[in-house]
C-alpha cells in the first residue's frame, strides 16, 4: 500500500510539474508573440551589413522595394535548414504570382561572431538557393541585441543552440516593418497577401500604365484552394473591363445629353 501511494503520489507531482511546465512554455510563447506584434510600424534602422558575397551594405539599401527578413543562425541543424527551405518555396510560389524582382528576401544571421559571410554563403549553397533578390548578411556583433529588439525577435540561449519564435518579417519599401507571418510553415495567402497589398499600393502612388496594369493583375491574382496555389483569375479582368466600359459608356451619355441641354436651352 506504502508502494502504491508513494507511486501515485510521484506520478501527482510529474504530472503537476509537466503542466506547470507547460503553462510556462504557453505564457513565454504568448509573451514573444506580443512582443513580435509590437514591432509592426517601426521603421528598421540603417545597420550596417556584410552579405554572403563580401560586400558591404545598409538597411537604406534595401529602400524602393518590399522585403522579407528572416532571422537564422548557421549552426542551426534542423529548425533553420527546414524553414529556409519553406520559405524558399513559398517566396518561389511568390514570384510566379507576383512576378520576378518584386521583393527581396533577407535572410539575417544573428549568432555573431560564428555567422560570417562565409558561413552564410555555405548555408545559402547548402539550401539551394542562388538568386540575386535573397541575401544573406551579417550584422556587426554590437548591433545583433538592437537588431533582434527592433525586429520584435526574443532568443534564448540553450545548451543545444538558441529558442526563438519562428518568423518571416514583412518590410515594405520605406524600411517599416508591415507584418509579421509565424511558423516553419504556413498558409501562402498569410505570406503572398501583405505583399500583394504592399505592392498594390506603391502602384496606386505613381500613375502609368505600367503601374495600371500591375494593379490589374494584382487584382485578378487571388488564392485557389483546390491547387494550393494563386492564380490570375479571368473572370475578374472580365467583370473589371465591363465595369470600366460601363461606367465610360454612362460617363459618355451623360456628357452628350448635357451637350443637348446646352445647345436647347435659349441663349440671352
Amino acid at each position: 500500500m506504502r508502494r502504491s501511494l508513494c507511486s501515485a503520489l510521484c506520478a501527482a507531482l510529474l504530472i503537476g510539474g509537466a503542466a506547470s511546465a507547460a503553462e510556462a512554455g504557453r505564457g513565454e510563447l504568448e509573451q514573444a508573440v506580443r512582443t513580435s506584434q509590437a514591432a509592426i510600424g517601426r521603421t528598421v534602422g540603417n545597420w550596417p551589413f556584410t552579405d554572403h558575397r563580401g560586400r558591404a551594405l545598409s538597411a537604406a539599401d534595401l529602400r524602393g522595394r518590399p522585403w522579407v527578413a528572416s532571422i537564422i543562425y548557421t549552426g542551426c541543424f534542423q529548425v533553420c535548414p527546414a524553414t529556409t527551405q519553406f520559405l524558399k518555396s513559398a517566396v518561389k510560389s511568390a514570384r510566379d504570382a507576383l512576378g520576378p524582382g518584386r521583393f527581396r528576401v533577407v535572410s539575417i544571421g544573428f549568432n555573431q561572431p560564428f555567422d560570417t559571410p562565409e558561413a552564410l554563403a555555405a548555408f545559402a549553397r547548402q539550401q539551394g538557393i542562388s538568386s540575386d533578390d535573397w541575401i544573406f548578411v551579417a550584422p556587426r556583433a554590437e548591433d545583433v541585441e538592437a537588431i533582434l529588439a527592433q525586429f520584435g525577435l526574443t532568443v534564448k540561449a540553450t545548451p543545444a543552440g538558441f529558442d526563438h519564435l519562428i518568423q518571416a518579417t514583412v518590410v515594405d519599401a520605406d524600411n517599416r516593418i508591415y507584418r509579421q507571418v509565424y511558423g516553419d510553415a504556413f498558409e501562402l495567402p498569410m505570406f503572398i497577401g501583405p505583399l500583394k497589398e504592399l505592392l498594390s499600393g506603391q502602384a496606386a502612388q505613381a500613375v502609368s500604365l505600367e503601374n495600371i496594369w500591375l494593379k490589374v493583375k494584382l487584382y485578378c491574382t487571388v488564392y485557389d484552394p483546390a491547387s494550393g496555389r494563386y492564380k490570375f483569375d479571368y473572370s475578374l479582368f472580365v467583370e473589371l473591363f465591363a465595369g470600366i466600359t460601363f461606367l465610360g459608356g454612362l460617363l459618355w451619355f451623360l456628357l452628350r445629353q448635357l451637350r443637348r441641354q446646352n445647345r436647347a436651352a435659349p441663349s440671352g
